[in-house]
């Protein structure tokens, strides 16, 4: 079974390559998790961050930003001691920091997953490098994305820093087009996400959504798809199925759990109702 180069030298970077790796990552927690990871990287190998990376969740509160950013200098101090994690009083304080600016834009945006998506239109960039030597370190998107996080407050964000996020977090399918995960990763970015992506096959159901006044589209960020689904069902049984599927493609965070329950008869009978 074919892998990226870089997967093959420990047993840990391999297992992190095959079910994590380019998988796109849309839930807050998680994007935090990997902003804070990849600049801790900085001047260290990926590897090393692995071998700590259940440290840092236990030392930084599992990622909750909301805690880390009342982090005191007590508290500082008893990181700056814990070996478990890189020790660099600098990248330490830069999680707080970026705690706060993760917050102040999550309010702006109602979701981080939005604000950060923005960068790749909401879908995934799927590359097609033959090897490892023509993956580029940083790109526009990621320059982009450098110089706004900066503008927000954000440490340790440079244009190879996001770019490394972006990879990890599935913006870019950087898998090598021999790599067993290039296809796999490939189906999973093809769910459109955004509501701008509903323009052509959904037109009927959002006029629907706006006529019922169920949600607008600030609501369906802050209480998120599933939430929604579930209120739609139990308040507006008769509108269940339409405002499914216009959610699922909302948002793909509905998946096959809800998806699923709708036989595939129905799923062509509604996409030929919609378009």
């Amino acid at each position: 079974m074919k892998r990226c180069e870089w997967a093959m030298a420990t047993p840990l970077e391999q297992q992190y390559h095959d079910s994590q790796w380019g998988v796109p990552v849309h839930d807050d927690r998680l994007l935090f998790e990997f902003l804070i990871l990849e600049g801790a990287q900085a001047g260290l190998s990926w590897s090393t961050i692995l071998k700590k990376r259940d440290g840092y969740r236990q030392a930084f509160d599992h990622f909750d930003a909301g805690k880390i950013a009342r982090y005191s200098k007590k508290k500082v101090a008893t990181l700056l001691s814990n070996p478990e994690i890189v020790r660099n009083r600098l990248k330490v304080n830069a999680a707080i920091t970026n705690a706060n600016a993760f917050l102040d834009t999550r309010a702006d945006f109602g979701l981080f997953d939005r604000y950060i998506w923005q960068f790749v239109d909401g879908v995934p960039i799927q590359n097609r490098w033959k090897n490892m030597a023509q993956v580029p370190v940083s790109t526009p998107q990621s320059d982009a994305m450098s110089k706004d996080l900066k503008n927000r407050g954000f440490k340790f964000v440079g244009p190879t820093i996001c770019y490394a996020f972006m990879q990890a977090v599935g913006m870019v399918n950087d898998h090598t087009v021999d790599c067993f995960r290039y296809n796999e990763i490939k189906q999973m970015g093809k769910s459109p996400r955004r509501l701008s992506d509903l323009k052509n096959i959904g037109k009927k159901i959002e006029k629907r959504l706006n006529e019922i006044d169920v949600f607008n589209e600030n609501d369906l960020f802050k209480l998120g798809s599933v939430k929604a689904y579930r209120q739609i069902k139990e308040n507006y049984p008769d509108e269940t199925l339409p405002l499914c599927y216009y959610l699922y493609s909302f948002d793909g965070a509905l998946r096959d759990v809800y998806w699923n329950e709708i036989g595939e008869s129905r799923k062509k009978k509604l996409k030929d109702q919609v378009r």
